[in-house]
């Protein structure tokens, strides 16, 4: 039986309709009152997946904000058991785009040793990882099937830091998505689990997203750079009617 079917039955709905929106608070945001705006924000706006930092209090300040199932990021495996015990849903290796700036690269092999390491400490929680962007597509695609063999039960794309959009208006955020599209695309295709697509998507290129082969979208900084909450509201609420605007087959049900 698939470690899925552990997940809150209206999540597990989302990815069989491949229509999961995940609002992404931030790997490095410790903020409470920030991570309560955005959990409250998502929650309102229709998200089905809240991604928060891998912190027990935030975990609980996140759940009883929202009433949304809570995924903590984190890239050390010691951190997820805490917060599984407060309440997280899912673990995520990942996201790694807060790093890049910092010039820390996650390598392949590395990744891939995160993952044993968090399935070993916790056999039965469902795992995403996120395949680094700075891999080359025919190493990411290595990547993703080394992390199916290893218990991954979800991949996530990035590539929002990478893309250097040069046009304005719709076209350049096509450009500024292009790389995470192109990841979903190739990684769908090579791996048997759901993969979300996430990092550099707005409302415009959500529906490409699902098209590409993406069970579901993974969206932070369109949200959560947003001071004010009203606002957070209503581009998660675009993010949802874009989302379910994307006529797509379902990929079959999760077992």
């Amino acid at each position: 039986m698939s470690r899925l079917t552990s997940l809150p039955t209206a999540l597990q709905r989302a990815l069989e309709t491949r229509q999961l929106l995940k609002v992404i608070a931030g790997l490095t945001n410790f903020d409470a009152g920030s991570v309560r705006r955005i959990a409250r924000a998502a929650a309102a706006g229709g998200a089905d997946l809240l991604d928060i930092a891998c912190d027990p209090g935030l975990v609980r300040t996140a759940a009883a904000a929202s009433g949304l199932p809570i995924c903590v990021s984190a890239v050390d495996p010691e951190l997820f058991p805490a917060a599984v015990a407060a309440g997280a849903a899912l673990v995520e290796i990942g996201n790694f785009d807060a790093f890049y700036p910092e010039g820390r690269v996650f390598g392949a092999q590395e990744v891939l040793e995160l993952a044993r390491r968090t399935r070993s400490l916790l056999p039965q929680v469902v795992l995403s990882v996120t395949v680094p962007h700075v891999l080359s597509l025919d190493l990411q695609e290595q990547l993703a099937i080394d992390l199916q063999a290893a218990g991954a039960d979800l991949i996530q794309t990035e590539g929002g830091t990478s893309a250097r959009p040069f046009s304005a208006g719709v076209l350049g955020l096509i450009e500024k998505a292009a790389p995470t599209l192109a990841a979903a695309h190739a990684l769908s295709r090579v791996v048997e689990l759901p993969v979300l697509c996430a990092s550099g998507l707005s409302a415009v290129t959500l529906p490409m997203a699902i098209a590409a082969g993406a069970s579901g979208v993974g969206v932070g900084s369109a949200v959560n750079r947003l001071g004010d909450e009203l606002a957070m509201v209503a581009v998660v609420r675009s993010l949802r009617e874009a989302l379910s605007g994307a006529v797509v087959a379902p990929i079959g049900a999760v077992s």
